[in-house]
């Protein structure tokens, strides 16, 4: 029952990992539809693993690739559910439940995306309280009020320690210089409310590199060019809505493009999301302060041998990005399963024999 249930709640989990980013319903329409032709799928043809499976992975209208992500969300459902119905009190598995369904999705979200959308993070923070104030033994304690409290104090506690690190990883790490091994084309330019910036062969959209008003990108340029203007050898100095050249300031909603040629480059960046900060904040609602300090040291040791191996195999470049959110979510995931042997290990070698 609950592996088939899990499955089912999984296929939900996939409408949610597709929608939300786009800031589409997860409701409207009520039926899931083909990424590519947009062809509702019929109830016989959206049963969870079974149907993946009989059609090779692909639309029965269109023909076209369904990806396997669709199929691994539904098998690594039903596995969780299945494995906490086993593991935990009935009470407890069905709060646990919920955890899981929001950790699956803000980890497939990050991964594609690097961002964990409100609903999930301030939506299971939310959850985390309530479940809390219903299944006080979330908290180890008896008393609903108790563990209300509990709740939300670790929830504090995930966002603030976070905070603390975002901010310090500013002031330390705010600037990345990058040199580039030969000069490079560059192209800024203009697309409705947003922007293209490519370097090279490097694409990216120009709001990823400011997430603060006072964020600043230079181009040390061989030769620009602004709307046909020749510069010459020249530093542009950019912030999110204009760049500055020298004593001369243009409005980036007045200007269609920016190009060149650019030999190195100063990006800002933060040490995080904002949204790994209130994903903290939910993990400790529904695990507690324990889970916090735990799910941190996990993820950055596990997001640290991740990033080693990526530079070191050669498939991270300059402006690559590594989401914190599933590392998180590996670090509450495994307190949850294992987090009391964890500490009884830890204890035995605090322990003198």
């Amino acid at each position: 029952m609950a592996f088939v249930l899990g499955a089912a709640i999984g296929s939900f989990l996939n409408v949610c990992i597709y929608r939300l980013p786009l800031d589409l319903s997860v409701n409207k329409p009520k039926r899931s539809f083909c990424p590519s032709c947009k062809h509702q799928i019929p109830w016989h043809q959206n049963i969870p693993l079974v149907s993946w499976l009989t059609l090779r992975g692909r639309c029965a209208n269109c023909g076209a690739k369904i990806a396997f992500r669709y199929f691994g969300v539904e098998l690594l459902t039903a596995l969780l559910f299945l494995c906490v119905w086993r593991t935990f009190p009935p009470l407890l598995a069905v709060a646990y439940w919920v955890f899981v369904s929001l950790v699956i999705v803000a980890t497939f979200i990050d991964f594609e995306h690097f961002i964990i959308p409100d609903q999930i993070t301030i939506g299971g923070t939310v959850a985390g309280i309530v479940a809390s104030l219903a299944v006080p033994e979330l908290m180890d304690v008896d008393s609903r009020l108790a563990a209300v409290i509990r709740s939300v104090l670790a929830a504090a506690l995930g966002y603030l320690v976070l905070w603390i690190v975002l901010e310090a990883g500013k002031v330390a790490f705010g600037r990345k210089r990058v040199r580039l091994d030969v000069p490079t084309p560059f192209l800024w330019k203009r697309k409705e409310d947003e922007a293209d910036f490519t370097v090279g062969e490097e694409h990216s959209l120009w709001s990823e590199y400011f997430a603060r008003e006072n964020d600043r990108l230079l181009l040390y340029c061989n030769e620009a060019t602004i709307d046909h203007r020749s510069l010459g050898e020249v530093t542009l100095e950019f912030y999110y809505n204009r760049v500055r050249v020298g004593e001369q300031e243009f409005a980036l909603d007045a200007l269609d493009q920016i190009a060149g040629v650019v030999r190195e480059l100063q990006i800002p960046r933060e040490a995080m999301g904002r949204g790994d900060l209130k994903f903290l904040a939910a993990i400790g609602a529904f695990l507690g302060w324990r889970a916090v300090l735990f799910s941190i040291f996990a993820g950055s040791v596990v997001g640290s041998v991740v990033g080693l191996v990526t530079l070191i195999i050669g498939k991270r470049v300059w402006s690559a990005k590594l989401p914190f959110g599933p590392y998180l979510a590996f670090g509450a995931l495994t307190w949850m399963f294992f987090g009391q042997a964890f500490i009884g290990w830890y204890l035995a070698l605090l322990t003198p024999r």
